[in-house]
C-alpha cells in the first residue's frame, strides 16, 4: 500500500498492510538525526505523513520576544504569561481572520505535494479554543475566571474558535488532507478542569471545529485525559494522539474502550529516547504495535514528539525498527 492509503485505511478502522508511522512533529531533533529539509525528514524517517510547512507571519512575536498577536507573552522563544484580561484586550489580541493566510507559503506546500505525492499531507499545531485560551489570558487567570465569571472565557473560547477554524481551513485549501488541533487539556493526574465542566464548557467549540473543516480531526492532549474520551467521540473527533504513558495512559485498555469509535495515535514513551538502550526502544515499540494494532486503527508514534534532548541514537532506531515490525 502507498502511504496515503495506509493512512486512511487507519482512519476508517480498517486492516492496512502494516501499521502507519505517524509521527506529527518531529522538527526539534532534524540536525542531530542528519535531516536537513523539514519536509524530507519525514519520508527520510520512514513516515506515511508529511507535515505542511508553515512560518510564523512577518513581525511575529510568535515564539520570539514581546506579546504576539493572540496575547500570548514570550521571552527568548519561551512563553510567559497571558496578557487578555479585559474585552478590550480581547478586542486588540484578536487578529482578523484573513491573517491564517500569512502563515502560508503556497509555493512551498505546491513543492512539497509534488516531492512526495503519495504520503498523507498533515497540519497539525497547538491552537484549539481551550489551549489557546488559556495560553492567551494566562494560566492562574483563566483557571480563576473559569469559576468566577465563565461568561468572559467563553467569549475568548468563542473568538478563539473563529481563529482556530480560519487557520485550519486555510491549511485545508491548501491540500492537507487531516489536521490535529493540539489543545493540550490535561496533566499526569487528569484533565485541567472537571469532565463535568469540560462538557459544559468546550464540548460545543470541538464539535463546531470538526462540523465546520472538511478533513479529519485528531485531537492532540499530553496528560491523563481519558475521562474525556467519550467526549472526543461526542465531538467527532476521528482520533486521539499522545497517550501518555507518564500520565498512566494504557494503549490496551483504551484499545478496548474506545478503539472502536476513536483512532489511537501514539504512545510510545518518550522517556526511553533519552537513555542509550536501544533494547528498551525496541520493547517500547513492540508493546506499542502489540497493544494497538489488532483490528486496525492504530498508528505508531511517540506520545509527544521528537524534541531536543533525545538520544538520537535512541530515535533512529524508534524509526528503524517501526520499519521492520507492525505489519499484519
Amino acid at each position: 500500500m502507498k502511504s496515503r492509503e495506509r493512512v486512511f485505511a487507519a482512519l476508517q478502522h480498517r486492516q492496512p498492510d502494516r501499521v502507519p508511522r505517524f509521527e506529527i512533529w518531529i522538527d526539534g531533533l532534524l540536525h542531530e538525526l542528519g535531516q536537513a529539509d523539514p519536509s524530507g525528514a519525514y519520508v527520510s524517517l520512514g513516515q506515511d505523513c508529511v507535515m505542511m510547512p508553515t512560518e510564523a507571519p512577518p513581525g511575529s512575536n510568535e515564539w520570539k520576544n514581546g506579546v504576539d498577536k493572540l496575547g500570548r507573552v514570550w521571552n527568548k522563544g519561551t512563553y510567559v504569561t497571558g496578557a487578555v484580561d479585559t474585552a478590550a484586550d480581547l478586542l486588540r489580541y484578536t487578529p482578523p481572520l484573513d491573517y491564517a493566510e500569512q502563515y502560508f507559503d503556497r509555493d512551498r506546500v505546491e513543492q512539497v505535494k509534488i516531492r512526495y505525492p503519495d504520503h498523507c499531507l498533515i497540519f497539525g499545531t497547538h491552537i484549539g479554543p481551550f489551549m489557546s485560551a488559556y495560553l492567551s489570558m494566562g494560566f492562574e487567570r483563566f483557571f480563576s475566571r473559569v469559576l468566577k465569571d465563565s461568561s468572559f472565557v467563553r467569549k475568548v473560547l468563542d473568538v478563539r474558535t473563529d481563529w482556530c477554524i480560519a487557520l485550519y481551513r486555510r491549511a485545508i485549501d491548501l491540500g492537507a488532507e487531516v489536521v490535529v488541533l493540539g489543545e493540550d487539556a490535561g496533566h499526569r493526574g487528569g484533565p485541567m478542569i472537571p469532565p463535568s465542566v469540560w462538557r459544559e464548557l468546550v464540548l460545543p467549540y470541538h464539535h463546531r471545529i470538526v462540523e465546520e473543516l472538511e478533513a479529519p480531526v485528531i485531537w492532540h492532549s499530553d496528560g491523563n485525559i481519558e475521562s474525556l474520551l467519550s467526549m472526543a467521540i461526542d465531538a467527532g473527533f476521528a482520533g486521539i494522539h499522545g497517550l501518555e504513558p507518564a500520565a498512566g495512559i494504557d494503549l490496551g485498555k483504551i484499545k478496548r474502550e474506545f478503539g472502536q469509535q476513536l483512532v489511537l495515535i501514539g504512545n510510545i514513551d518518550v522517556r526511553v529516547l533519552f537513555d542509550s538502550d536501544l533494547d528498551i526502544v525496541r520493547r517500547e515499540v513492540r508493546r506499542c504495535i502489540e497493544q494497538g494494532a489488532p483490528g486496525g486503527g492504530y498508528m505508531i508514534a511517540t506520545c509527544n514528539s521528537v524534541f531536543d534532548g533525545m538520544n538520537p541514537s535512541s530515535v533512529s532506531e524508534m524509526f528503524r525498527y517501526e520499519g521492520e515490525v507492525g505489519f499484519y
